[in-house]
């Protein structure tokens, strides 16, 4: 299943959207078939909930709303850039205050999906907020609740842990065909625990494997891949370079591609595609439909991922230890935890 991750029409990472333009994105997604929608309480200081009423009221009962929480941009603003972080209140009156903030801006009574905001090691293993999120249940204000984890912000450790000791039901990581690290440690942890799934963000690895970038592409001044350095640009159209066979005879783009071999893992609930204008949200929202990934092609991507897609770069590390290193892996599996 495809859901859209609202972030893309309010945050301004990708364009800035009007109101009435991002709620009739919104709207065309939903009459293609999406049904789940991702935001959080931060995004454009509320402007990401207020937007889904906008274009979804009359069809509440048939859509999942799920929104984040934990940042106090109520006294010190919105995260700017995608990089500054604003100070996080866990606090239960807050999660409280919160909670209630959000239903009023989604004009509900209810959230579906409630999802600890960028969590660290601490919240995963907080008490007293898992216990005021489990009060929120009992009265009906959210019907299940989980946890999002950041590229830096509470990401290994917080995983492992929110399945082995928590079992949340719902897990939202990065993944995706060129960062598979560390979403296949999760995905092996919740198969072996068989509690968890996924909801998987930026599955086209911020746009490379939407298959339409260039070594002219150049990104606009607000674009958060203008941080990115250059050789992870030239890299990685070396690497989609050898996933062509995923799209050989027009049955799916690579873009298609990209999120059916996300949703052949049974642990990966849904994906959220960056959509920002129609022809993507046409394209992604049709990628269900297209043929599945077969065992072969399954196979041969795990064999370019074994060899990095043939292209030389500095190993990846954790704490100091190369991912591919025995000791990595032994942390990785949850020793950890």
């Amino acid at each position: 299943m495809v859901g859209f991750g609202v972030w893309t029409i309010t945050t301004g990472w990708w364009g800035d959207f009007s109101d009435e333009d991002g709620a009739r994105l919104l709207r065309k997604a939903y009459d293609l078939g999406v049904t789940l929608f991702d935001t959080a309480d931060t995004y454009g200081n509320g402007r990401g909930e207020a937007l889904l009423p906008l274009a979804l009221k009359d069809v509440r009962e048939k859509v999942v709303y799920a929104t984040k929480f934990g940042y106090n941009f109520y006294d010190h603003g919105e995260k700017r850039d995608g990089q500054k972080e604003i100070p996080q209140d866990f606090s239960p009156d807050f999660v409280r205050y919160a909670c209630e903030q959000s239903l009023k801006r989604l004009q509900t009574d209810y959230i579906d999906l409630y999802q600890i905001h960028n969590a660290r090691l601490e919240q995963v293993r907080a008490e007293e907020l898992f216990g005021v999120l489990e009060d929120l249940k009992a009265e009906g204000k959210i019907r299940h609740f989980g946890i999002a984890l950041g590229p830096a912000i509470g990401w290994h450790a917080e995983g492992v842990a929110a399945i082995r000791e928590r079992g949340v039901p719902s897990i939202q990581i990065i993944y995706n065909l060129l960062e598979q690290y560390p979403g296949n440690v999760f995905a092996q942890v919740a198969r072996d625990e068989d509690k968890t799934g996924f909801l998987v963000r930026v599955p086209h690895s911020s746009g490379m494997l939407e298959g339409k970038y260039t070594e002219d592409t150049v990104f606009g001044p607000k674009d958060h891949r203008r941080h990115r350095p250059r050789s992870w640009l030239i890299n990685g159209l070396k690497k989609i370079e050898t996933l062509k066979f995923l799209t050989k005879g027009g049955k799916r783009t690579l873009g298609q591609a990209a999120i059916q071999w996300i949703l052949a893992d049974p642990t990966m609930i849904s994906t959220l595609p960056n959509i920002y204008d129609e022809e993507q949200l046409l394209e992604f929202a049709a990628a269900s439909d297209t043929p599945e990934l077969t065992d072969p092609e399954l196979r041969q991507v795990d064999e370019l991922r074994n060899k990095n897609f043939g292209v030389e770069e500095p190993p990846m590390t954790f704490k100091g230890i190369e991912l591919d290193s025995p000791e990595a892996q032994e942390i990785l599996a949850g020793a950890e935890s």
